[in-house]
Parts: structure tokens; C-alpha cells; sequence
């Protein structure tokens, strides 16, 4: 294990938590899948980075189970990674940027174009050190490996169905719609980012 190649995929992790908390705090819409976190957070009650960590934990699981290998070590190192990842968010979010109010417009998009460039920038590099993957990333590429279809197929699966039963929880528990600007934003912002990070030298 490279202890170096380790420290920094923390790192990545940690500023992407940041970046998320960032988009969130804009309060203009969040990307597919945290638009999932927060309806659920505005629902339960429990924090953003908790649900994060419990979403990401759930596809963890999964991937162990479909994973021929199962080497105890990586997977122990992405639980960690996950739950340093959940309590960043957390201690951003309800700490940090507690008593942060930001009402200009303009500078709330600027917010979340920070936020995405920090979180896609850091996930990028994260995936380019290929030492701790994402468990979401990871579970598609496993279960693309055993059926017809490709990684895209599922990945773009799953943040369809994060949108959309964010917006039904929206509706039925009446809360404040996230699928807004800001999810169409990182729809391209963030997915270049990674690309662009992940394949920078």
C-alpha cells in the first residue's frame, strides 16, 4: 500500500466533501444524486453528510457482494473514506457555514460553479490515483462487467431515479424542491471536471 498515493486520495475526498457542501450551501439546486441526500435530510431530519455516508455505505455493500475479489483492505479503507466524507460534509454544512447567508443571486451561482470545479476537480484526481474508488462508480462498473448493458447505462440510471424521487418526496412531504439550476449546471460543470482532473498528469 502507498501511503503517499493514500494520504492524497484523503485529501481529494476531503475537498470534494467540501466542494459538495459548498453547491449545497448556494442553495440553487444540487447534482443528481445529493438532490437525493437533501430531500431525504429535509424528510428525516438527519444531516446531509449522514444520509450521504448511509447511501454510499448501502452501495459499498452491494459491490462487495458483487465483486469476485473482496479484498477486506480496500473496502475497509473506502468505508473509512466514506465516513470521513459524510462527517466533512456535516461538519461544513452545520459548523462551518452554519451562520453563512449568502441572498445575492449571482453570487450564489458563483458559489455553486466554485463548489462543483473544487468537488469535480477533487473526485477526478481521486479516481486518477485509483486507489479508493467511489462506491457508486464502482458498483456500475461491477454490474456492468455481468450484464448487456454499459457503465453509462447504469450510472445515468441511477442519477434518474435520484431526481426523480427527490422531486417526489418534494412534492409529497411539500418541501423545497433541489432539482433546479443548479443540477442542470452540474450536469456539464461536473462531469467535465472529473473527466478533465481524471486525466490530467
Amino acid at each position: 500500500m502507498n501511503t503517499n498515493k493514500l494520504i492524497k486520495s484523503l485529501i481529494f475526498y476531503m475537498f470534494s466533501a467540501f466542494g459538495i457542501s459548498l453547491t449545497i450551501k448556494a442553495m440553487i439546486g444540487v447534482s443528481s444524486f445529493n438532490s437525493l441526500n437533501v430531500a431525504l435530510a429535509n424528510v428525516t431530519t438527519i444531516k446531509i453528510g449522514t444520509i450521504t455516508t448511509i447511501i454510499n455505505c448501502c452501495f459499498l455493500l452491494l459491490c462487495w457482494f458483487l465483486d469476485n475479489q473482496r479484498a477486506i483492505k480496500p473496502y475497509f479503507l473506502m468505508l473509512m473514506a466514506l465516513l470521513l466524507f459524510g462527517t466533512i460534509i456535516n461538519l461544513f454544512l452545520y459548523t462551518f457555514l452554519k451562520s453563512v447567508t449568502i441572498s445575492n443571486y449571482f453570487l450564489r451561482v458563483l458559489l455553486f460553479i466554485v463548489g462543483t470545479t473544487i468537488s469535480g476537480y477533487s473526485t477526478g484526481r481521486a479516481l486518477f490515483l485509483n486507489l479508493l474508488k467511489f462506491p457508486i462508480e464502482h458498483f456500475c462498473v461491477l454490474i456492468a462487467n455481468r450484464s448487456n448493458h454499459s457503465f453509462k447505462f447504469y450510472r445515468y440510471s441511477i442519477d434518474i431515479f435520484c431526481v426523480s424521487f427527490s422531486l417526489l418526496l418534494s412534492l409529497l412531504y411539500q418541501l423545497p424542491i433541489v432539482v433546479r439550476e443548479g443540477t442542470v449546471i452540474s450536469l456539464f460543470l461536473l462531469s467535465f471536471m472529473i473527466s478533465w482532473a481524471k486525466e490530467k498528469e
